[in-house]
């Protein structure tokens, strides 16, 4: 994957994640754009309000610091990107691109697999707006043929689902969807389009919860939405419609992030890997859901598209209560507890999928454990879980 500097010569993504949405001289010489914080741009003439003249309008419209980040991420996204949208969480770009694209009338499938808000959006508020919602396997590939309704005008997969971590086939689900009018949409948040870019694999609506990767943190909330030229002026009417915008220091943390993605994420993908194979071959560990791991079934597809891995992944215990699950969770000291993922320390939660699953069973066999693996010392992370495991076969 590749891009061009300002001679037209071609370098590679880390580069231009370093280079992109770079303006020096307009930024008086300094390395990062300001932090523009406004909502009123002043007209110099009558004639040029009249005319609408000028690079920016509002505030709510873009900035400086916007246009930065939209440049930068779109260079990410690959050539297929006709516009990066800007969304004050990862839920917001879910959201906003299904209400760019659907109507009342209208029907979306969606993958059983998917983050689970997205889930409770199509089962609430859509459904409120006459939107229906049906749920597919994730390893249904082409076989989703079947699943159209007369009706159906979107598709919407999560490659791989952030908890059970299917890999769904999207170039054959985006076939099928396209030969029947329809828009697909991925939560492209686990790989990034460092490592996954979707908007070359027939996605035309690719969506980041920017929170995770690419701030690295965990002290944002972010989201982005990058479209192919079919269905960029669907975001684009939409994101200007809702009033979606985000703010000028977030935006900011979002570029600045986004400078180190291919270093952390190397990273992330090194460790979680490495972590991955020692959980696999613990006796505590019945087994790991992981789509880079040879053994996984997702692997041949995850190998087919992706470039890389990140730090997500679960791992399926060997049965036993809750208080042994407990025991093992209270008594790990780097391991934190948290709903996120993505930044640089690593989190563990306790998932069970079970009762919202609709399209497909979920019947791991044993509790489940999802795992960021952050930038620790893989060493004392090991340490850490042996102290849990430990508390976990004492509480068994």
């Amino acid at each position: 994957m590749s891009s061009s500097d300002s001679s037209g010569s071609p370098v590679s993504v880390e580069t231009s994640l370093v280079t992109s949405g770079r303006d020096n001289s307009a930024q008086k010489g300094f390395v990062n754009p300001p932090v523009v914080r406004g909502s009123t741009v002043l007209y110099p003439s009558a004639e040029d309000l009249h005319a609408h003249r000028g690079e920016y309008s509002y505030g709510r419209h873009g900035t400086p610091t916007t246009k930065a980040l939209q440049q930068a991420l779109a260079t990410l996204e690959g050539p297929a990107c006709a516009g990066v949208a800007l969304a004050p969480s990862g839920v917001a770009a879910i959201s906003t691109s299904l209400l760019a694209v659907l109507k009342t009338g209208d029907h979306v499938l969606v993958c059983d697999n998917v983050y689970r808000p997205t889930r409770l959006f199509c089962d609430g508020l859509l459904r409120r707006f006459g939107i229906e919602t049906s749920y597919f396997d994730p390893l249904i590939g082409a076989g989703i043929e079947a699943q159209f309704h007369p009706n159906t005008r979107a598709v919407f997969v999560e490659a791989p689902g952030s908890q059970s971590l299917e890999m769904p086939d999207i170039p054959a689900i985006a076939e099928i969807a396209h030969a029947r009018g329809a828009v697909v949409i991925d939560d492209n948040t686990w790989a990034t389009p460092l490592y996954h870019r979707s908007l070359e694999q027939g996605v035309d609506i690719s969506i980041q919860a920017a929170t995770k990767y690419i701030g690295g943190h965990s002290d944002i909330m972010f989201g982005t939405i990058a479209a192919n030229s079919k269905a960029w002026p669907l975001v684009d009417e939409a994101v200007r419609a809702l009033g979606v915008c985000v703010g000028p220091d977030d935006t900011f943390l979002a570029l600045r992030g986004l400078r180190t993605l291919a270093v952390r994420l190397a990273h992330h993908q090194q460790s979680g890997l490495e972590m991955a194979r020692w959980l696999g071959a613990r006796p505590e560990v019945q087994r790991v859901l992981h789509p880079a791991l040879e053994t996984d079934p997702g692997h041949a597809i995850w190998k087919r598209d992706f470039k890389g891995a990140s730090g997500l992944f679960s791992i399926v215990l060997q049965p036993a209560p809750q208080r042994a699950v407990d025991a093992l969770l209270n008594a790990l000291q780097l391991f934190g507890m948290g709903y996120s993922w993505g930044g640089f320390e690593s989190l563990i939660i306790p998932f069970d999928c079970a009762s919202y699953r609709t399209a497909t069973k979920w019947h791991p066999g044993g509790p489940a454990l999802r795992l960021n693996i952050g930038l620790e010392n893989t060493e004392d992370l090991k340490a850490d879980l042996e102290r849990g495991f430990a508390a976990f076969a004492a509480a068994r």
